[in-house]
């Protein structure tokens, strides 16, 4: 513990760092206080309805990721996920479009082309949005929670441009975060939104377990033990790595003539067991809403058995299905996002070869065969890690707010971006010559 908190006082010592932190926890907070603002025109006090509906199911999730943003009819109340839902379409589109392929071959200038498009299909999606988000407020609160009127068009037109500025604002702050900050500012809002409902989340269940006798506060510690170990999983998902030895020529020049030696340099290329992230998990999210809203349309028993099978996030059903996705789409997005006959290409020009294997065709399946074998494991921890809340949730009897950190997307998104944050901390004290965040040892001494 005292040489963590040493290295902890190191990060205030490098001047560039400490001020991108501060820059970091400012922007952070601001969206924060967003958070809380009301759109005008509503009353405040009225929104009891609004909460119960995001109490459970769907609702729980988009305001999860919105930080309770949501559930307060809030100028954030779309959060930053209509930019979260650009970015991907703007990637799987760039599979199909030859013209955002040659963006994404033309380095800088084409990175920022594909941002400007992405920000532009952010305010088209928030537009859609917009309206949809205030007939739900028109449905769910009273007639006199409107201070303007009920179905007010001022009302409607104002806060449908409220609500795009809010997200564009908070683009805007992710953003800066990225630039000015420390870690990834989009990543960074998200992680703050979901953290923003842990404290809450517990206390109801210690409410529920000790003071309600509920099974008392020894099965409180029994679900903080296996909160940790999950957390834990989580982190060796993210972390772990298949290595392929790779090892480069020594040219050497002897007289008139060159000689390749087959003992060069041997470096690795790391394949991950989860390169997809928690893609696969949003995807199949997404994919988990239409059978209820379409079956939501007729008023046969055969429907509504469906509207009530995928609406309960914790039964069996919802979740048997849910982890199916999950696998299939964790090979669907690797497959597009690991260029194995890139990579192949790449460390032929650059004169490396896998150790057995020919260069070209031949390591491009290698390659391939790889990626395969070790993405079947890790899709079907993926799939165990995104249903865990159900788990618990049937065996232990633990709240469903409380659960909702036990695995899924938020916890993926916490724990995936809680490391990146660190190694980037971790790269500004070792270039300072301290030692990392993580690590122990003295401070480092430079080097000559």
């Amino acid at each position: 513990m005292k040489k963590f908190i040493e290295s902890i006082s190191n990060v205030w010592k490098i001047e560039e760092l400490k001020n991108r932190i501060l820059i970091t926890l400012g922007l952070l907070l601001v969206y924060r206080f967003g958070a809380h603002v009301t759109l005008p025109g509503i009353d405040a006090t009225q929104l009891t309805g609004l909460a119960g509906q995001t109490k459970n199911g769907l609702g729980s999730i988009l305001d999860m990721f919105t930080g309770g943003a949501f559930s307060k009819a809030s100028v954030f109340a779309l959060g930053i996920m209509p930019y979260i839902s650009a970015s991907i379409v703007v990637q799987l589109m760039g599979i199909a479009i030859p013209y955002l392929q040659k963006l994404q071959n033309d380095g800088e200038s084409g990175r920022k082309k594909i941002n400007q498009i992405t920000r532009w299909l952010t305010i088209a999606i928030t537009l859609v949005q917009g309206p949809t988000y205030i007939y739900n407020l028109y449905r769910t609160l009273p007639s006199n929670a409107f201070l303007l009127g009920f179905n007010s068009p001022e009302f409607l037109f104002s806060s449908v441009i409220i609500l795009v500025t809010g997200t564009i604002f908070a683009m805007w702050l992710g953003e800066k975060i990225t630039d000015k900050g420390i870690g990834n500012g989009i990543s960074l809002l998200i992680m703050v939104g979901i953290l923003a409902r842990l404290p809450q989340a517990f206390i109801q269940e210690f409410t529920t377990r000790v003071t309600n006798n509920n099974g008392g506060p020894m099965l409180l510690v029994i679900e903080i033990i296996v909160w940790l170990l999950v957390i834990i999983s989580c982190v060796l998902l993210t972390m772990a790595v298949r290595k392929i030895p790779v090892q480069y020529a020594r040219r050497t020049t002897t007289g008139d003539y060159e000689q390749d030696l087959a003992g060069g340099n041997r470096q690795w290329i790391p394949l991950k067991l989860n390169a997809s992230g928690v893609m696969p998990i949003i995807f199949a999210q997404a994919i988990m809403f239409i059978p209820a809203a379409v079956a939501g349309l007729s008023k046969s028993d055969t429907s509504q058995s469906i509207v009530g099978a995928f609406s309960n996030m914790f039964g069996f059903w919802y979740n048997f299905v849910f982890a199916t996705l999950i696998i299939v789409f964790t090979f669907f997005y690797t497959a597009i996002t690991v260029p194995t006959n890139k990579m192949a290409d790449d460390l032929k020009r650059s004169g490396g070869f896998i150790p057995g294997v020919r260069p070209g065709a031949e390591t491009s399946d290698f390659l391939d065969k790889v990626m395969s074998l070790i993405t079947f494991p890790g899709s079907l921890f993926l799939a165990l890690i995104a249903v865990f809340p159900a788990i618990v949730v049937s065996i232990m009897d633990v709240q469903q707010s409380w659960a909702m950190f036990f695995g899924g997307t938020s916890l993926i998104i916490m724990v995936g971006v809680a490391i990146d944050t660190i190694q980037q901390i971790n790269s500004y004290l070792l270039n300072k010559h301290y030692d990392g965040l993580m690590k122990t040892g003295k401070n480092r001494k430079a080097v000559a």
